[in-house]
């Protein structure tokens, strides 16, 4: 009973999560190559043998994978899914380049490769813009609620009834923007402008760094200032405000994204807190129980933006890798030698498989899946 209860609650969720997700990155690429006259030859969500599928009249082949962890779109003129130029497009008649993806200019490339991430921006948007209109946004003013004694508000002099007007030269619209901006900086200290009485004071604060245990028994860390707010509001946008706050939101998250992974590299912020499938797995059980249909639509557009950004990284068999061989044919006037692309493959999959299975162990270890182990044969 239990096993089919895990089943039900976070791989279900977690399968439906990265359908969609991948769905709509794949669907990104496929439409702007049949815009500019590519035969897609598989549409596939899944790797490995085929489920089930369908063949559309452009003949492109529709189908569901036996390995759901992932898709691709497979194009005339590839040698595999990711995207490598067979060698047979250098003997490919008249007839076969007009619609081989490799004899397209390469801006048309660039524009097809683009295409997948931009689509789960895209779908971030318009979720959170849905979001916005139809149920609300978090909005609550940037007030101070109250002051936790013995915080790193209160020794920096942070009083109730202040209002968070700037936080390190970028102005505070809302109470969110305060919560976002600490959790970024962790332990880095603060250069604050509040408004006191009609007063703008600038005050300088360290946040605390606190660890928090789930319900999962995992341990997080956290930074806090110390500060509460008065009240939570939530605030419904009519339609053209709610895209236009939903690009802010996204592009917040992208940023906030990329500044994360630079603490992570530069070693300000730990590497523990990159995971897997496992904890998106987990995350999506709980969002599931906690938040319901809305809170898993938050969760699949906080997770788009990831899944976007993520394919940008300049990374051979990445969407960014093959914009950077583009960028080189751009310079060069000629494309880089097949040997040369496929070497630069050879690398990204195993850059790729790395992070993976880093993931993963980080996975297992939060899991306590390693300690487990480790019981049974101390």
């Amino acid at each position: 009973m239990d096993l089919l209860n895990g089943f039900v609650t976070y791989v279900i969720p977690f399968l439906i999560v990265l359908t969609v997700l991948v769905f709509v990155h794949e669907l990104g690429h496929y439409w702007v190559a049949r815009r500019n006259g590519v035969r897609v030859e598989v549409f596939s969500i899944g790797f490995g043998n085929e489920l089930f599928g369908w063949t559309d009249r452009a003949g492109t082949r529709w189908r569901f994978s036996a390995v759901p962890l992932g898709g691709y779109v497979k194009m005339y003129g590839d040698a595999d899914a990711t995207s490598a130029p067979d060698a047979s497009v250098k003997e490919m008649t008249d007839e076969q380049r007009a619609v081989s993806f490799h004899h397209k200019r390469v801006g048309q490339r660039a524009a097809i490769v683009v295409a997948g991430p931009a689509a789960n921006f895209l779908f971030a948007i318009v979720a959170f813009a849905v979001i916005y209109v139809f149920v609300g946004q978090p909005f609550t003013p940037a007030d101070v609620g109250g002051v936790l004694p013995g915080s790193a508000a209160e020794r920096a002099g942070i009083q109730p009834g202040d209002r968070i007007v700037e936080i390190n030269g970028e102005s505070i619209e809302r109470f969110e923007d305060i919560l976002r901006i600490v959790q970024l900086n962790l332990t880095q200290p603060l250069e604050i402008t509040v408004d006191r009485d009609g007063q703008e004071l600038s005050i300088t604060a360290t946040p605390t760094v606190v660890e928090e245990t789930d319900r999962s028994g995992n341990t997080h860390r956290f930074a806090r200032l110390g500060i509460s707010r008065p009240g939570i509001e939530i605030r419904q946008h009519p339609p053209l405000e709610a895209l236009w706050r939903a690009t802010l939101e996204t592009w917040t998250q992208t940023t906030g994204t990329l500044r994360a992974v630079g603490q992570m590299l530069s070693g300000r912020r730990s590497s523990d807190e990159v995971g897997g499938m496992f904890t998106i797995g987990q995350q999506a059980g709980e969002v599931v129980r906690n938040g319901g249909v809305i809170g898993l639509v938050i969760f699949m557009a906080v997770l788009s933006i990831n899944l976007g950004l993520i394919n940008l990284f300049p990374v051979p068999m990445l969407d960014g890798g093959h914009l950077v061989f583009y960028a080189a044919e751009a310079v060069r006037g000629r494309p880089l030698s097949l040997q040369a692309q496929e070497y630069g493959f050879r690398i990204g999959l195993v850059l790729v498989f790395s992070l993976m299975l880093f993931a993963t162990w980080n996975d297992l270890v939060r899991l306590r899946v390693v300690q487990y182990l480790v019981g049974l044969v101390s």
